[in-house]
């Protein structure tokens, strides 16, 4: 229905989908149950990749080979990239000083960080899918990275859907560190909130990133998602913050594991695309000629070639859709319960909300 995955290729394109899975729930694990995990995710191993990162844009700028070939230079160059992977690990280490109560982490004043940080990676996102809109408006268009993207009311639907989702966020100053410091406990983002935001993400990976979304629309969000729910009741932005920040370190080096180029050729087997590319890599072909082949800039348009944009236009509008729900519903519950939903919690009732309580550190 999503994405073309049938055919010769299919054994491969769903096996590869359960190794990410695994791969982001075990080096999760890795990270949030050890001081020593997490400080070499989140601190050494992307101190090395900065280097790397600095030395490619340099070496880039001068003309060498090595740097202008490299694979992260031409398929991972876009702001957007680099924005969500530094976002994501400042999300990281701040939710680390928050459970090991480290420096401002023990403070109270610094509890609302975790909103801060999340609403500001949801922005990011909300401005990609505009952006797909204003460059692209019912005609496809080429993407720094060299994808091709459709652009249209999806769009706009789901920026409006996370913005919405911002404000789906409740009791910011209620995050507490768990009793085992293993993870920062947010009680009050229960399930309802894991719905209605990996709806909306889901729906951005496949309007704005829809070359990459078989895994990070998929296997990513699924990650922190089912570690939540299984065993790690109260931590999922915690975890959803890991998994992203150890993602996105890994297709920022190794972007090739999952690209379509936008000639329609593929590196590997388990590259897969969605139906908004109706006759597959043939489509990218397609778009590849009429854009005049090595020609092609950034920016380039095209609308001589169909799109199938019905399933990103029922995704965005059911994220938009949920999320409007979502913060009806907890407007009723506060007005009910004559609370602030972002100073108090508001899904006490929920079985998630308790167990997750019964975890935290209250002081």
């Amino acid at each position: 229905m999503f994405f073309q995955v049938y055919g010769a290729d299919a054994l491969a394109q769903w096996g590869m989908l359960l190794v990410v899975l695994a791969g982001l729930i075990l080096w999760n694990e890795f990270a949030r149950r050890t001081k020593m995990g997490g400080a070499i995710t989140f601190f050494a191993i992307p101190v090395l990749l900065t280097v790397y990162f600095v030395a490619i844009a340099i070496g880039a700028r001068s003309g060498a080979e090595w740097a202008v070939n490299n694979q992260t230079h031409l398929y991972m160059n876009g702001w957007f990239h680099y924005a969500k992977l530094y976002a994501a690990l400042t999300g990281c280490i701040g939710f680390m000083m928050i459970k090991y109560k480290w420096g401002i982490g023990a403070k109270h004043w610094f509890k609302p960080f975790p909103f801060v940080i999340v609403a500001i990676n949801i922005l990011i996102a909300v401005v990609s899918d505009f952006e797909s809109a204003v460059n692209g408006w019912n005609k496809w268009w080429l993407s720094s990275e060299g994808v091709w993207l459709y652009g249209g009311w999806h769009n706009v639907f789901n920026g409006l859907a996370g913005i919405f989702n911002i404000f789906c966020m409740t009791a910011w100053w209620n995050v507490y560190a768990s009793k085992d410091k293993k993870d920062m406990i947010w009680a009050d983002m229960t399930w309802v909130y894991i719905v209605i935001y990996d709806i909306w993400n889901f729906s951005y990976t496949y309007n704005c990133l829809p070359t990459h979304s078989w895994y990070c629309g998929i296997a990513l969000l699924l990650a922190p998602t089912v570690a939540a729910i299984l065993w790690n009741r109260g931590g999922w932005i915690q975890n959803r913050a890991n998994t992203l920040a150890i993602w996105c370190m890994f297709a920022q080096v190794f972007p090739l594991f999952q690209e379509t180029f936008k000639d329609g050729s593929q590196w590997f087997r388990w590259a897969v695309l969605p139906v908004q590319y109706p006759d597959g890599v043939a489509t990218v072909r397609q778009l590849y000629e009429a854009a005049g082949g090595e020609a092609a800039a950034v920016g380039t348009t095209v609308d001589s070639v169909a799109a199938n944009p019905t399933m990103m236009t029922v995704i965005s509008a059911l994220a938009l859709v949920t999320n409007i729900i979502a913060l009806g519903y907890i407007a009723y519950v506060s007005k009910k319960l004559h609370i602030n939903p972002y100073k108090e919690d508001v899904f006490v009732g929920q079985k998630y909300y308790k167990d997750a309580m019964a975890r935290a550190e209250v002081e």
